[in-house]
């Protein structure tokens, strides 16, 4: 039985193409990845967000950030931390903070998928999706 890893996925494409410096990427839309690319747009790490259909297939546009000067992307790091083989829960209480609070942490929970505060606010726990920093 194999599990096919859609977030883990999405995250190595926005990595590959922050590396690469490319103003756009494109790539395949499930409801979790176009929410985690408008969380990320949210907390200011990307710039713009589109989801569009091909066909029968749906896609989402992302606009990648870069620093002024055109050098350095906004997202410095993606790190996947809950995998479908270790799948990783915290409680509200234990949510991380990424590099002081600099970075977000993205959260799968039973109000929704969110970021590390608005979790803490809601004071709901659940599936550490990823870290971005």
């Amino acid at each position: 039985m194999s599990c096919y890893d859609f977030i883990g996925d999405f995250l190595t494409a926005i990595r590959n193409a922050s590396a690469a410096h490319k103003d756009k990427l494109s790539v395949p839309a499930s409801v979790i990845t176009v929410r985690i690319a408008e969380l990320l747009k949210e907390e200011g790490f990307i710039e713009n967000v589109k989801p569009f259909s091909e066909g029968n297939k749906n896609f989402v546009r992302i606009h990648l950030k870069y620093l002024p000067g055109g050098k350095k992307a906004a997202i410095q790091g993606l790190k996947r931390i809950s995998t479908p083989g270790l799948r990783r829960y915290v409680r509200y209480q234990e949510i991380p903070k990424v590099l002081g609070g600099l970075g977000v942490a993205i959260l799968s929970t039973s109000k929704g998928v969110m970021t590390d505060r608005q979790a803490r606010e809601a004071k709901a726990g659940g599936e550490l999706l990823c870290t971005v920093w």
